[in-house]
């Protein structure tokens, strides 16, 4: 039998020595720090142009995480790749002949994994915030306003969830190619398109992106948005949901599938 630190440590040097998963969470950091300082410096400079409803519920906390829509993918191919990798290589048999107990397997890795991807989201949150409100210029807040910091720790939890949401869908699907090919089209597409269209925005609003990001909102009905039925918290309770939900999943599939 395995003991769960042995497995951690297994875990952790699979991750760490694989440079498909460390190229992944540079770009997530890299990709959504540099998106968001583009459109907050876009931002400060059309400001004056803005339709008046959204000068009044202008959220300079959130535009500065306007880049999560790209660097979030980044952490779902880091999730599917953690996961899904075991499987396209074959090394699944191997790792489950050296931990054959299942739920001590999966959810090492996922905890290994997901403490790292939630390491990068706060490294990338924070950054991601203090560049963006040097660029905005006057319209810019500070971190010891009212939820601001709130909003920032909030963005690396977020973007931690992600990846694990990823990672149990990646053990439910057991595959990374078609894990990727369902998640990447509907954070990227679908979410967003539904979220646009009224007649589906009740809906999309509780999708795990959309009710997720709502704990990086300061200002209610931010840049026009509208309201909703749930607050920040709600909204990160909504995500955690659909995060659970992903892991049993994938520890039912593990369960009764052979490798």
């Amino acid at each position: 039998m395995a003991s769960v630190p042995a497995v951690l440590q297994s875990e952790w040097t699979k991750i760490r020595t694989v440079s498909s998963t460390r190229w992944t969470l540079i770009c997530a950091l890299a990709v959504t720090v540099a998106l968001s300082a583009a459109l907050c410096a876009l931002m400060n400079s059309t400001f004056d142009d803005l339709p008046e409803a959204e000068r009044l519920t202008f959220d300079p906390t959130l535009i500065s995480f306007s880049g999560m829509v790209l660097g979030q993918l980044a952490m779902v191919v880091f999730g599917v790749l953690v996961v899904g990798t075991e499987y396209s290589s074959g090394m699944i048999r191997t790792s489950l002949a050296a931990v054959p107990q299942r739920a001590t397997f999966l959810y090492s890795k996922i905890a290994v994994a997901g403490l790292l991807a939630l390491a990068v989201g706060m490294a990338t949150s924070f950054l991601t915030f203090f560049l963006g409100q040097a660029l905005l210029g006057e319209h810019r807040t500070t971190i010891g306003e009212e939820n601001v910091l709130r909003a920032v720790v909030g963005g690396g939890i977020y973007m931690g969830l992600m990846a694990i949401f990823s990672m149990g869908v990646a053990a439910m699907l057991r595959s990374s190619m078609l894990s990727l090919g369902i998640l990447m089209p509907f954070f990227f597409l679908v979410s967003q398109i539904l979220s646009a269209v009224p007649g589906a925005r009740d809906v999309a609003r509780y999708f795990p992106d959309q009710a997720g990001a709502k704990i990086m909102q300061v200002v209610p009905g931010a840049m026009n948005s509208g309201d909703s039925s749930y607050g920040p918290w709600g909204g990160l309770g909504i995500m955690l949901l659909w995060v659970v939900a992903a892991l049993i999943g994938g520890f039912l599939v593990l369960k009764k599938r052979d490798a």
